[in-house]
């Protein structure tokens, strides 16, 4: 069924009341965040907005959760949604309303969308190697919380990373790595020192520490972040995705 055909669907208007209550932003740039204090958010942020779609996407944190885990079991059992995306590309123009963000790596064979069986408008999603949160993530999930209202964040790493491989070797070789990649490694080179301690699989244990960190990492970012936390507005949590069962292991 699609995204159009669920909005019109009676049992979802209870979904409904509550989408018209929320105020929505249709467009906003990021820089009208900047001057917003702490004090004013998050009324003071917002511009009601009419025909932005896919209300059935606002729903508590733990709803998100479970729709993203229940997406996945789709994903790893075959059994995916089929969809036209030329059916809701007319609505979609008018705005989006993910119900999660995730902070992916940039590693081609992970695709979130993918994974959790999801369609455009669902997932607000960002991406760089070694998924953390840099300067330019965070700003972006700032976004995607405190403007479009994703009640949700899953950092999502995956097994047998190469931005891992590369931390690790950079660590234990003192390798310099050319250009900006040397960035990438330093980033993670806390999750490092922790994971190689623990017995297993060192690469996969790296990643899942850099991903426990990073989970830390925006629980605790202020002032946007850790006040939406504190609420109870938004749940922060942590997913090792495997490459050879498409299967995603709730680490948080």
């Amino acid at each position: 069924m699609s995204n159009i055909q669920k909005i019109g669907n009676p049992a979802r208007q209870s979904n409904n009341l509550l989408f018209k209550r929320r105020s929505i932003l249709k467009t906003l740039s990021l820089a009208a965040l900047l001057p917003v204090g702490l004090g004013a958010y998050p009324s003071g942020i917002v511009i009601a907005a009419d025909g932005v779609p896919l209300p059935e996407n606002v729903m508590t944190p733990d709803a998100a959760l479970k729709r993203l885990l229940d997406g996945n079991k789709r994903y790893v059992s075959g059994k995916i949604s089929v969809r036209d995306f030329n059916v809701n590309r007319a609505i979609l123009a008018k705005g989006q309303n993910p119900y999660a963000c995730i902070l992916s790596c940039a590693d081609s064979r992970v695709a979130p969308e993918l994974c959790f069986d999801e369609s455009r408008g669902d997932l607000f999603v960002t991406r760089l190697a070694g998924n953390y949160a840099s300067l330019d993530i965070l700003a972006s999930l700032e976004y995607g919380t405190a403007v479009l209202k994703a009640p949700l964040i899953m950092v999502l790493g995956h097994t047998d990373c190469g931005a891992i491989k590369a931390g690790m070797k950079a660590d234990k070789e003192n390798v310099d790595f050319p250009g900006h990649i040397q960035t990438i490694t330093s980033e993670l080179k806390s999750a490092v020192k922790e994971g190689v301690k623990l017995p297993g699989n060192a690469t996969d244990n790296v990643a899942k520490e850099n991903v426990r960190l990073n989970v830390a990492k925006l629980k605790e970012s202020t002032p946007i972040l850790r006040q939406l936390v504190a609420d109870k507005k938004l749940m922060v949590v942590g997913g090792l995705y495997h490459l050879d069962t498409g299967k995603v292991e709730l680490l948080t």
